[in-house]
């Protein structure tokens, strides 16, 4: 096995040659001559003469090889007592089925379907549907509200939409068919038909002329065969979140997201054929369209579909149950959710009971994690706890850690080393490359390895401006942090959470990391409040782990004087204020700039993405405004 240093080096000596090599891969219905043209597209575009279907390469290449009975996706559904098993012949059958009914209702290649779904088999298998017609799929987070669905919508222009009569939480239901009545309501494009999943917890009416039953209608459809696309052709549509005005919809293609996600797998993961992987995710994110769908099958492993909570559901044993159940081989979450279960369960006592001796390490991506929760999760599983960084827009991991290399020494808070096919550097503001361990913005040179954006839906001039004019020749991750000697890649903040004290440049990450480190602290987040003196000045959050009792004036005390001792008297660390929660996206992000508007006073407006909007007002209460 070539390590890491090596297999590095050869991509970066002879990258063309290195990306060959990763498409053998894939079946093609014409192989790649030619692997990049770096005169085409916003940035060039990867295996411009090639063709193939994605979902061919995830299902019908593996049911050919004699993997029918193979286990393809474990359902599993805590919410509601329900689960299912599908093999590869069934997954397969159902697929093809689905995507004979869009086709009798005119969907072909190039055209747009929605995917409006909570965590349902319905969810991927109208995804593959629409890979195996060569259509464009554009998932939207179930739950979303009618304003943002009815934005995606008018930009994608669907012919049709595929949603649910309700999403299930964990003590209500959550009623779609209202929302995405009122989102066609609103939206100036009007899909021309609606497949609705009906659920036992909440029927719905339909729509005559617009809806149908999508169970009737798959059961009534012929099976349809893949259609071959160009490997530049689009495969899917994803939204960014927390966008405001007209969305910023990321593009990505078949052959170089094929590619580049089947190479992911055993290189950064170590998950083959036959293994099971659990990401604890859901299919309206970037992590839940890669690594719950599309990478495991096209790496023919097994891949958990989890409609559920990391607590609650029933409580904070809920991954633990799922990891012994179906004897996860890697599991991949967010650090959110494993904050939530210390949270909750700090010593383990939770995991003791189930097996997970097939559990062989835990990925942790989508924010910054803080290494007291690393440390915790290593501590207690005693396997690899791997951070990795990356991004909506690249679609896969920018920096990590590389199971399928030979994992190099770990150092909590650093999301690993670049990926081969990514040079990344910390640029200052003139886009020069700092030097080891100063803060700088995050970028990546280009032409962007395959997988990665080729551009956003019909707009390449806001592609290039949202990410290619600030530092020419290089994409702007709007991430800031630092890369050390060795290149180890930490990732600090989004560029707008660096913090101006004084004069003095500071990460609000930094300080995170710090009040983390606190044994009474579950989670936080620092804040840069306006300040007349020295223009800003942090402001911690910090939410309690259960049975803590010690005064929140003490606790601040030495809140301040750990950040003083760590960081210096320059970062101004003065206050810290203990709360019940911090408003997450769905995604488990912290809303901080919606923070930081309440903290300093602001008008702010409710993030589509938030999880509760009740906590708003809280927060406002909290911090005096």
């Amino acid at each position: 096995m070539q390590g890491y240093d090596a297999t590095y080096a050869a991509w970066r000596a002879h990258p063309e040659a290195y990306w060959r090599e990763a498409a053998q891969g894939i079946d093609w219905d014409r192989a790649p001559e030619r692997i990049f043209d770096a005169e085409a597209g916003v940035y060039g575009r990867w295996f411009p003469d090639a063709r193939l279907n994605t979902c061919h390469n995830a299902l019908d290449r593996y049911v050919a090889a004699g993997r029918g009975a193979q286990p393809a996706l474990h359902y599993d559904s805590p919410v509601t007592g329900r689960s299912t098993t599908y093999t590869y012949d069934a997954l397969l059958a159902r697929v093809a089925k689905l995507a004979g009914a869009l086709a009798a209702r005119g969907i072909g290649q190039g055209d747009r379907v929605v995917i409006y779904l909570p965590m349902v088999p319905e969810a991927p298998i109208a995804m593959l549907a629409c890979a195996r017609l060569g259509a464009v799929h554009s998932v939207v987070f179930g739950g979303f509200a009618a304003a943002e669905l009815a934005a995606r919508i008018a930009d994608a222009q669907p012919k049709l939409v595929i949603s649910a009569s309700c999403g299930i939480e964990p003590g209500r239901v959550v009623a779609y068919k209202p929302l995405l009545d009122a989102a066609i309501g609103l939206s100036p494009h009007k899909p021309a038909h609606c497949l609705i999943l009906r659920r036992p917890e909440l029927d719905c009416a339909l729509t005559p002329g617009r809806d149908e039953d999508l169970l009737e209608a798959e059961a009534a459809a012929a099976p349809h065969p893949c259609v071959p696309v160009a490997a530049t052709d689009p495969l899917y549509i994803l939204y960014t979140s927390g966008t405001t005005g007209k969305p910023k919809g990321v593009v990505r293609d078949n052959g170089g997201h094929a590619v580049a996600l089947h190479n992911s797998m055993r290189m950064l993961y170590g998950i083959g054929a036959g293994d099971v992987m659990f990401t604890a995710s859901d299919v309206g994110w970037v992590v839940g369209h890669s690594y719950i769908v599309y990478a495991p099958l096209l790496a023919g492993a097994t891949t958990v579909l989890y409609e559920g909570k990391p607590v609650g559901t029933p409580d904070a044993s809920a991954f633990w149950r799922v990891c012994a159940q179906y004897r996860v081989k890697a599991m991949f979450t967010a650090p959110t959710a494993m904050r939530a279960i210390k949270r909750e369960d700090p010593e383990g006592r939770l995991m003791t009971g189930h097996d997970l001796s097939a559990l062989e390490a835990l990925f942790l991506a989508g924010e910054r994690c803080d290494p007291p929760t690393a440390e915790w999760a290593a501590g207690l599983l005693r396997r690899p706890v791997i951070d990795h960084w990356w991004q909506t827009e690249t679609g896969w991991a920018i920096t990590g850690n590389f199971r399928g290399l030979g994992l190099f020494e770990p150092r909590f808070g650093s999301g690993g080393k670049p990926s081969p096919g990514y040079e990344v550097a910390a640029l200052d503001d003139a886009g020069q490359p700092q030097p080891p361990g100063q803060t700088g913005t995050l970028a990546i040179r280009l032409p962007m390895p395959p997988g990665c954006l080729p551009t956003l839906w019909q707009a390449d001039d806001r592609c290039r401006e949202a990410y290619l004019e600030a530092f020419p020749g290089w994409y702007n991750t709007s991430d800031a942090g630092v890369i050390d000697a060795e290149g180890y890649v930490s990732v600090m903040s989004r560029t707008d959470d660096i913090i101006n004290v004084a004069g003095h440049r500071l990460s609000t990450g930094a300080m995170e990391e710090v009040l983390a480190a606190h044994p009474d602290v579950a989670e936080c987040a620092v804040l840069g409040v306006k300040d007349s003196l020295k223009g800003q000045v942090p402001l911690g959050l910090v939410v309690l782990k259960s049975g803590t009792t010690k005064s929140e004036a003490d606790l601040a005390r030495e809140l301040v004087a750990m950040v003083r001792d760590r960081i210096g008297p320059v970062a101004a660390f003065k206050d810290a204020k203990v709360v019940s929660r911090l408003p997450k996206t769905r995604s488990g992000k912290i809303l901080r700039a919606t923070l930081r508007k309440i903290a300093d006073g602001e008008s702010y407006t409710v993030p589509p993405t938030i999880d509760d909007p009740a906590i708003l007002d809280e927060m406002q209460a909290s911090l005096g405004r």
